[in-house]
C-alpha cells in the first residue's frame, strides 16, 4: 500500500514534456511511480479534470525575517510554492553581531519595504554566524522548504562595521575575511551568495546597500569562495537594473561573464525592461545568450509580469503631498474616506499644485500610465484604459477621475502603475524573456515591498494569464510555463532532488483546477507583527499543495502539517 496516490490527473511533469494522463504514487516523502498506478494508498486524491504539477520553486524571495514567525510563508504557499530561496539582493540577517540587529532591520526595511516595526517585533534572534542561522532555521516548524543565500550587505557590515555600512573601500584583509564567511556559509549549506549594485537599493537612512560600489577584487573574492566550496549561485541586482545608470548597466556583463567563466558557478542577475531605454534588456539578453552558448553559466532572472506599484488610499498616490491632504493622510481609512468625500475638501485638494517629491518623480506618476486595476486584476491593460485616456473620452479632468477612483470600494480600490516591464504597453517583451532558454523565472519578491507591490502571486499568474487567458498577444505553452517554475528554477540552484515528477524525486506536488484557477485583486491586511500592514493576494483553484508527501494546503486552507525543512546545498 502506498502512502499517497494522486489519481486520474493530467500530469505536467516539469521537464517540458507535453501534459498527459497519469497517476502519481508517493512513499516515504518520495515519488515512487508515475503512470498507471494500481493498488491502494492510505490517502487517495482524485485529480480527475485537474493538473498535477511539481511544487513550484521560487528562487527570489525575502522571507529572511518572516521565516522566524510564519511557518506558512504566506502568500507564497497560497500560490503552489513548495520551496523558496531567500537572502537575495545582498540583504539578510546573518551573520549578525548582537549590536547590529537594528542596523540590519533598517537595511531590510529600506531596500525591501518590509515594515521595521514588524521585523523588530517579529524576529526571534538566536544566531550570530551564518551556520548558526541555518541551525536556528532547522528548529523552526515549516510548512514548505526554505533555502537561503549569504548576503553581501550583512557580511560587509559584520567584517567592516561602520566602514562597510558606509560603502568605504575594503582592504585586502577585509576581503579575505568576507570570503571566509561566504565559504563557511556555503559549506554549511547556503545556496549561494548575493549582492546588490543598484543605487535604487538603499537602507532606511538613505545609504546604498553595503557592497553597491564594491571593487572587482571584492566581488571576485566572493565568487571564488563559491568555487572553493564547489557549490552555490552568485545572485545580484546589477547596476542600472532600474534604469538609473544606463552606462553602468551595459558594463555589468563584462565582469559577470569573466567571473562566471573563472569560477564555473552560475551567476543570475535581474533583467527587467525600463522606460528610459526600453530596448536595453535586449542587449543584455543577447550578451547573456553569447555567454550561455559559450558554456558560461550566466542566467538572467526575469519576471512573469511587470513590476507594478499598487496605488490607493492605503498605499500612496499623487495627492499625498498636497497641503490639504497632509492632515488627512494619518487618519484611519473610514475617516479618511469621509473627509475626502466632503466637496470642500475635494475642491481644495484638486485646486492645489503638486509638491515636488523625489519619490514620486522616480516613479513617474503620469496618468497615462496609471490604470484601474479591476477584480480580477488586469496586469496587461491597453493604453486606452489609462486614467488619462478614459478622462479624455469622458471629457473630464484626469485628476478629477483619479480622485473618484481612489474613493471606490470605500477607499480600498487599487490602481496599477506598471513601473518596470511595460514600456510599450504590452507583455510581449516579457514573453520573449520567458521563452529564452538562458533565463530563469523569478523576481516575485515574496515577503518584500509589502506596502506597494504584491508580485508573489506570479506562479498563479503564469497559469492563468499566460497559459489560459491572454487576449492581447500570444500565450505560452503550459509545459514550458510549468518547467520554468519547477525543473528550471530547481536546477539553477542545484536542487536536483525536486522540480520534476519522476520516481526518486521529492514528493512536492500541486493539484490544480486549472479551468477555475482564479487570481483576485490584492487587498491590504494588517496582520504582520505589531499590526503592520501588507498587501496580500490569494488564489482560488489549488485543490492541494503537497510537500514531502504531506498535504499542507487543501482547497485554500492550511492543514496544520509542517513537513518543511531547511534546504542545505553545499554540504
Amino acid at each position: 500500500m502506498h502512502d499517497l496516490i494522486v489519481r486520474g490527473g493530467t500530469v505536467v511533469d516539469g521537464t517540458g514534456a507535453p501534459p498527459g494522463p497519469a497517476d502519481v504514487a508517493v512513499d516515504g516523502g518520495t515519488i515512487t511511480e508515475v503512470g498507471r498506478v494500481d493498488g491502494d494508498a492510505r490517502e487517495v486524491i482524485d485529480a480527475t479534470g485537474r493538473l498535477v504539477t511539481p511544487g513550484f520553486v521560487d528562487v527570489h524571495t525575502h522571507y529572511d525575517g518572516q521565516v522566524t514567525w510564519d511557518p506558512l510563508l504566506t502568500p507564497s504557499i497560497w500560490h503552489g510554492v513548495t520551496t523558496v530561496v531567500m537572502g537575495n539582493c545582498g540583504v539578510g540577517f546573518a551573520p549578525a553581531r548582537p549590536d547590529e540587529h537594528e542596523w540590519l532591520v533598517g537595511l531590510m526595511e529600506g531596500v525591501e519595504d518590509i515594515p521595521g516595526a514588524a521585523l523588530t517585533a517579529g524576529i526571534r534572534w538566536g544566531w550570530e554566524t551564518f551556520p548558526e542561522f541555518l541551525d536556528f532555521l532547522d528548529d523552526q516548524p515549516l510548512a514548505i522548504d526554505v533555502g537561503t543565500q549569504v548576503p553581501h550587505g550583512a557580511v560587509r557590515g559584520y567584517v567592516m562595521g561602520e566602514r562597510g555600512a558606509r560603502n568605504e573601500p575594503a582592504t585586502s584583509d577585509d576581503i579575505s575575511a568576507m570570503a571566509r564567511i561566504v565559504r563557511e556559509g556555503i559549506e554549511a549549506g547556503a545556496l549561494g551568495v548575493s549582492t546588490s549594485r543598484t543605487i535604487a537599493h538603499r537602507a532606511i537612512d538613505g545609504e546604498p546597500v553595503p557592497g553597491t560600489f564594491a571593487a572587482e577584487d571584492e566581488l571576485f573574492a566572493l565568487g571564488r569562495a563559491l568555487a572553493e566550496a564547489d557549490a552555490g549561485v552568485f545572485e545580484l541586482a546589477p547596476a542600472g537594473v532600474m534604469g538609473e545608470d544606463l552606462a553602468a548597466s551595459d558594463c555589468e556583463m563584462d565582469w559577470m561573464r569573466r567571473l562566471a567563466r573563472e569560477i564555473e558557478r552560475p551567476i543570475t542577475f535581474a533583467l527587467i525592461q525600463h522606460d528610459l531605454d526600453p530596448d536595453q534588456w535586449k542587449r543584455m539578453l543577447d550578451l547573456a545568450e553569447e555567454a550561455y552558448e559559450d558554456g558560461v553559466p550566466i542566467r538572467p532572472q526575469v519576471a512573469g509580469r511587470p513590476l507594478g506599484l499598487l496605488l490607493g488610499l492605503q498605499t500612496f498616490h499623487p495627492f499625498r503631498d498636497r497641503a490639504s491632504y497632509r492632515p488627512i493622510e494619518p487618519l484611519p481609512l473610514e475617516e479618511k474616506v469621509e473627509r475626502l468625500s466632503d466637496p470642500a475638501v475635494r475642491d481644495a485638494i484638486l485646486g492645489e499644485s503638486p509638491v515636488a517629491d523625489e519619490r514620486m518623480a522616480f516613479i513617474g506618476l503620469g496618468l497615462d500610465r496609471i490604470f484601474p486595476m479591476g477584480d480580477p486584476p488586469d496586469y496587461e491593460p491597453a493604453p486606452e484604459e489609462s486614467i488619462a485616456a478614459r478622462a479624455e473620452r469622458e471629457s473630464r479632468d484626469p485628476e478629477d477621475l483619479l480622485y473618484d477612483l481612489l474613493l471606490e470600494d470605500d477607499g480600498r480600490g487599487l490602481l496599477l502603475r506598471p513601473l518596470l516591464g511595460y514600456s510599450n504597453f504590452t507583455h510581449d517583451p516579457i514573453r520573449e524573456m520567458v521563452l529564452h532558454p538562458a533565463t530563469a523565472l523569478g523576481l516575485g519578491d515574496g515577503g518584500a515591498h509589502v506596502g506597494a507591490i504584491c508580485d508573489a502571486s506570479i506562479e498563479t499568474y503564469m497559469l492563468t494569464h499566460w497559459v489560459r487567458d491572454r487576449s492581447r498577444g500570444e500565450r505560452l505553452p503550459l509545459e514550458l510555463v510549468v518547467r520554468k517554475m519547477t525543473g528550471d528554477t530547481a536546477a539553477l540552484y542545484g536542487l536536483n532532488d525536486r522540480g520534476t515528477l519522476e520516481p526518486g524525486k521529492k514528493a512536492d506536488l500541486n493539484v490544480i483546477d486549472h479551468e477555475h484557477l482564479h487570481l483576485p485583486a490584492p487587498a491590504m491586511h494588517y496582520d504582520l507583527p505589531a499590526g503592520a500592514r501588507r498587501l496580500l493576494q490569494r488564489a482560488d483553484g489549488y485543490d492541494a499543495t503537497i510537500v514531502s508527501g504531506e498535504v499542507v494546503m487543501r482547497e485554500g486552507q492550511e492543514t496544520g502539517a509542517r513537513p518543511g525543512a531547511v534546504v542545505r546545498g553545499g554540504r
